[in-house]
């Protein structure tokens, strides 16, 4: 007697179909049409067959027809810089939430501060005709979304401006925000203070250096090459950079840091030096009110809502000129900024 090979059922790709549901009810297709989107003329006892059939084979209903009748998929696209990052949770929560007020999906990715991953992530998304764009761009030249913007996608950059186009923009104050931190210290005595930030490349770094040295020269104070250090916000980076301005030959007695992530790295290596010295970091970051950090605070939730609120505007039909949010941000006293020169 041969042996019959049998080849199991495939597990995936093998979704049920409406003409399945219609087979299993004992209906029409256009029976289960109009349940499915609930139109009327379907009896009580003829509808509850239907859905009977639809929980039992486990049916979902394919919205690709129904985007192609109507020209809009329901759903935005959100590009982050980095999804690890902790100010970027509050952010993307604030744009689900409006999206989800609207009945719109959102789809999010990071483009990890990367140009070109950025570019491919952002044209994905097009081409799987999303209705509307929230950005935090990683580079400076976003002139490929253009054709994507007079085919009608909305949108919306968020926390940095675009590049060599005109767009809607929601950001925060990094340089009135820098400015004001650098004065507090400052203002409790500090003159050699040094600077830590993110790639000089980044809008927001650019800005809270310029910050920096505004309030320097406010104070008539001269600013030493030694004190500033622009790069990448790796630990390995920044604790250099910390430790250099602290043990060269005209030490800073206070550290201004540009991003959370160069306060978490300041935090670890000040604490272990004998030495206070004082610190502002720009964001705030988990566990700062219980370790005394003084911050100046953004709002990212609030970054996030405006950015999403802006879209579903054009969204909806509005036809004015790009416009520009600049929201303010808080600074924190909580002790680390308010130690004075040792």
């Amino acid at each position: 007697m041969a042996e019959t090979t049998r080849h199991p059922e495939p597990r995936y790709g093998n979704r049920p179909t409406m003409k399945d549901v219609a087979a299993r009810a004992g209906v029409g297709l256009k029976t289960v049409s109009r349940v499915v989107n609930g139109e009327p003329g379907v009896t009580p006892d003829t509808e509850r067959r239907v859905q009977e059939a639809i929980e039992a084979l486990g049916f979902r209903r394919n919205d690709s027809a129904r985007v192609l009748r109507k020209g809009r998929t329901a759903s935005i696209g959100l590009v982050l810089e980095d999804l690890a990052d902790p100010f970027y949770g509050p952010l993307s929560r604030a744009v689900e939430e409006v999206a989800r007020a609207h009945g719109a999906l959102l789809i999010n990715g990071s483009s990890a501060e990367d140009p070109e991953r950025e570019q491919e992530l952002v044209l994905a998304l097009c081409a799987r005709r999303v209705d509307g764009l929230i950005v935090i761009p990683a580079g400076d030249d976003h002139r490929y979304l253009e054709p994507e913007i007079k085919a009608g996608i909305a949108t919306v950059f968020v926390d940095r401006p675009a590049g060599r186009i005109d767009a809607d923009t929601v950001l925060s104050d990094s340089f009135g925000g820098a400015r004001e931190g650098v004065a507090h210290l400052i203002a409790h005595g500090h003159r050699r203070i040094g600077f830590v930030g993110d790639q000089p490349r980044i809008h927001t770094a650019t800005e809270r250096l310029r910050g920096y040295h505004t309030a320097m020269a406010d104070a008539g104070i001269a600013v030493r090459d030694s004190w500033v250090s622009l790069g990448s916000t790796d630990p390995v980076r920044v604790r250099g950079a910390v430790e250099d301005m602290l043990t060269g030959p005209e030490p800073v007695t206070a550290l201004f840091a540009g991003n959370n992530r160069v306060t978490v790295t300041a935090v670890r290596v000040l604490a272990g030096r004998e030495r206070p010295v004082a610190l502002v970091g720009f964001d705030d970051i988990e566990l700062a009110d219980l370790l005394g950090i003084t911050v100046v605070s953004q709002d990212p939730a609030a970054a996030g809502r405006t950015a999403a609120e802006h879209l579903f505007r054009r969204l909806d039909g509005a036809d004015h000129a790009p416009a520009r949010v600049e929201l303010p941000t808080r600074l924190i006293p909580r002790g680390s900024g308010e130690r004075p020169p040792a």
